[in-house]
């Protein structure tokens, strides 16, 4: 599964920004560090192929294990390079700002590296996936005494009276439960997972209703990162594909990336 913010083209989020990190951020490939920066700017956009990053200053990058490409395509001021080492090379890992428009200008001669691509990144001595954090993006996790059932094609798969309301910014609600209050024994695991850098790894569930398989709409955090405890061991639904009723009141199928 691998539909993000990044390529949903409707996806509207804030402006863009591009403010200093407080963090010690490096990027290695395999045991080479090709960046390692106190004073990395952190890039906050939204859109097809973007993606919170953090952008550091060429003095804290090893340009040297870094060689363009004629032959990537990208916008005009981004410019594509591999992460070349020893042992190993990352097509595209790297990529220069040159020539940036004035609401990016912090970033002149600024590079940023591929995520999840064969680089590792690390936020002070922690491993990060999939994008930086954005300090403007929050994640809430509330205990509710809401009544939560979900159907699918007529079937109630799910009813509970306790679930987590999991409220994060820019997406809809989402309704995390006790596996007690699931019809478990309609779930069938698969072997998806994603990663998300505000939550954790998720596994997922397709849903077997008659002889209809409902591929991967339900997923479960079994060991969130530690700033996400509340949805441990909870298994949520997809807004989009199920059906959802709360408080009696059937609602409506958000449209987002995952629709």
């Amino acid at each position: 599964m691998t539909t993000d913010l990044a390529s949903w083209k409707r996806f509207e989020g804030p402006p863009t920004a591009v403010m200093p990190s407080p963090r010690w951020v490096r990027v290695k490939l395999g045991d080479t560090v090709v960046a390692d920066s106190r004073r990395a700017l952190l890039l906050a956009w939204y859109g097809p192929g973007r993606l919170p990053t953090y952008c550091f200053p060429p003095s804290d990058v090893r340009t040297e294990a870094l060689q363009p490409r004629d032959d990537a395509e990208g916008e005009g001021f981004l410019v594509a390079h591999d992460v070349v080492s020893d042992e190993v090379s990352v097509p595209c890992g790297a990529t220069l700002f040159r020539g940036v428009p004035d609401d990016l200008a912090p970033l002149e001669g600024h590079w940023t590296f591929a995520w999840d691509s064969g680089l590792t990144w690390l936020e002070e001595a922690t491993e990060v996936h999939v994008h930086a954090r954005d300090p403007s993006k929050r994640v809430d996790v509330v205990p509710s005494e809401r009544h939560v059932e979900v159907a699918i094609d007529g079937q109630v798969v799910a009813s509970s009276r306790r679930p987590r309301a999991l409220f994060e910014t820019w997406l809809p609600t989402r309704w995390y439960l006790p596996p007690e209050d699931v019809r478990e024994d309609l779930l069938v695991p698969t072997t998806t997972s994603t990663r998300c850098p505000y939550k954790g790894t998720a596994r997922y569930w397709s849903v077997l209703v008659g002889d209809q398989e409902h591929r991967d709409v339900v997923w479960s955090y079994p060991d969130p990162i530690p700033e996400c405890p509340g949805v441990k061991g909870l298994l949520c639904f997809f807004n989009e594909k199920v059906d959802i009723t709360l408080d009696g009141e059937p609602q409506p199928r958000p449209v987002t990336p995952w629709s």
